[in-house]
């Protein structure tokens, strides 16, 4: 169902990384516990086959953080700086918005967030093109199992995508093919 020939990832950062620090570790995660982007986009390269368009949405409060939006444009990816009042989340605004305008035009989509509030936005374009979700699987907002039914796909940005340089503290469900007790002992 390749719609033309192009992936847009849509990356949540601030998502992912809240959960990865309150949920998951417990405490704000380390530069070496963070997903590695370039790994994430490498990824989306190889599972679709195509060309991607990497968007990073990012709040920002006051000054632009200049080294990690050079890390993230040095690894292919596109900043998407976005300020508003404190009541806006403007990061869901920007990324609904996005997903909005993809509607219209032609790709595949991957969005990195365990948030809900893109479901709306994804729906139309669940069964009319590729569209996956990378995400926490435990975490993930449970609104997302009704699109899988209709074509979305879920992908672990751990075990899936391979994107931690260490094994994360999580507990999953163990396939019993895959399971090794010497892991537990």
């Amino acid at each position: 169902m390749d719609a033309s020939g192009r992936t847009y990832l849509l990356v949540d950062g601030e998502n992912i990384d809240a959960t990865l620090g309150s949920s998951i570790l417990g405490r704000r995660p380390q530069p070496q516990e963070r997903p590695r982007w370039d790994r994430v986009l490498s990824f989306v390269e190889q599972h679709w086959g195509q060309p991607v368009t990497a968007l990073f949405f990012l709040a920002v409060n006051g000054d632009l953080p200049m080294p990690f939006v050079q890390a993230l444009t040095a690894r292919g990816y596109r900043p998407v700086p976005l300020s508003g009042t404190p009541d806006q989340k403007v990061v869901d605004l920007g990324i609904q918005r996005t997903l909005e305008e993809i509607a219209r035009r032609d790709g595949d989509v991957m969005l990195v967030s365990n948030d809900g509030d893109f479901i709306p936005q994804m729906t139309p374009l669940v069964g009319e093109r590729r569209t996956s979700l990378l995400a926490f699987n435990e975490f993930r907002s449970s609104g997302y199992t009704e699109l899988i039914a209709g074509g979305l796909e879920i992908l672990d940005l751990e075990y899936d995508v391979a994107a931690f340089n260490e094994e994360l503290p999580r507990l999953r469900v163990i396939p019993i093919d895959e399971f090794d007790p010497a892991a537990f002992l």
